[in-house]
């Protein structure tokens, strides 16, 4: 089912509102589905009211039965974006990705699988194939500015993952840990921070030659070292 499909249909609970006295059943059983237990008091709401007023006034059973009915359909796109299944890429419109990541549990960088990355955050599949490989050499991620200084994606794309994601604290999201100091260090102050003399005589020459890096993994694409021969720098 597409995007735009899924939140223009009607879910048949909406329609079994129209039950009167026991309408208001509906409703609880979209709380049971969506996991909203104001949404269940509420439906269990109408029907007790209902059930205690019919016998009393038909007025008053005919006013419950539209106001079940109306708040069944104001409902109804809350509970579509509550329920929006995960098989389906996230929509492109801001408003409705923020509201479908509201209820769905945050994914830690650091931990998450690479599908995660990809099928659940939206993610290109070259980002996800870096985040990935700066892990397995033992990096942790501690920010999405860090995502963006590390392996240049962009921040739009950032932005928009943003109520999605976690990260585990760590102390080299302080300042003075900065990956950017490999852009004013000698080769001798790489090498005193516990740099391998040859891997920091490598990058400095590189710097030299090609300019200053913009993230770490393009040192290591422009380099061709690994991540774990200056992991010192983050």
């Amino acid at each position: 089912m597409s995007q735009p499909s899924w939140f223009d249909q009607t879910p048949i609970w909406v329609w079994w509102s129209f039950f009167p006295a026991l309408g208001g059943g509906a409703i609880a059983y979209a709380g049971v589905k969506s996991g909203s237990n104001i949404w269940i008091g509420v439906g269990a709401g109408f029907v007790a009211a209902a059930i205690i007023l019919s016998p009393i006034s038909d007025t008053a059973t005919v006013a419950i039965w539209i106001a079940q009915i109306a708040t069944a359909f104001a409902l109804k796109r809350e509970y579509l974006t509550k329920t929006y299944p995960k098989d389906l890429p996230l929509p492109e419109d801001h408003k409705l990705f923020q509201a479908i990541a509201a209820n769905r549990p945050k994914i830690e960088i650091n931990s998450c699988s690479k599908n995660d990355l990809v099928n659940v955050l939206g993610l290109p599949i070259v980002y996800a194939n870096d985040i990935d490989s700066l892990r397995a050499e033992g990096h942790i991620f501690t920010s999405l500015e860090e995502l963006h200084d590390i392996l240049e994606i962009p921040n739009a794309t950032l932005q928009k993952i943003e109520p999605m994601v976690t990260f585990s604290y760590d102390y080299r999201q302080e300042s003075g840990y900065s990956w950017k100091r490999i852009n004013s260090m000698t080769a001798d102050e790489l090498i005193a921070i516990g740099m391998e003399p040859k891997v920091a005589i490598a990058i400095a020459e590189e710097r030299k030659q090609r300019g200053e890096f913009k993230s770490i993994m393009d040192i290591k694409k422009r380099t061709g070292i690994p991540f774990s021969a200056y992991r010192q720098l983050t």
